[in-house]
């Protein structure tokens, strides 16, 4: 099994700055994919980005040059650095992981953290 923990969420200003942390720990061997979803209020949840072992990354394309994730496979973390928020960013951000190269459909993810609460308003 892999437990993920994220951190880094809170109240920002529009046009502020947070960055979010996972870390993952437990059964970190069968890692590769890591990503973060995201679910606001009365919402679907959906993928914000993702990045492979290897470093390939992937972003909603609303997110593209607001969001930046990356990860350290020495430390089993992944971070998602948000630029430039807007309100409607806010919401719960989940970190996910996946054993395949790139993550599956959401129901097939196999290991998500309990999430984080970004809020963003002035």
């Amino acid at each position: 099994q892999v437990q993920l923990v994220e951190s880094g969420g809170g109240l920002v200003q529009p046009g502020g700055s947070l960055r979010l942390s996972c870390a993952a720990s437990g059964s970190i061997f069968s890692i590769n994919a890591m990503g973060w979803y995201r679910q606001a209020p009365g919402k679907q949840r959906e993928l914000v980005a993702v990045i492979t072992k290897g470093g390939s990354t992937d972003y909603a394309s609303s997110l593209k040059g607001r969001f930046t994730i990356s990860r350290d496979n020495a430390k089993n973390s992944v971070w998602l650095q948000m630029n430039s928020l807007k309100p409607e960013d806010t919401a719960v951000y989940y970190c996910v992981a996946d054993n395949t190269r790139w993550l599956r459909t959401e129901r097939n993810i196999p290991y998500w953290g309990q999430g984080t609460q970004v809020t963003v308003s002035s």
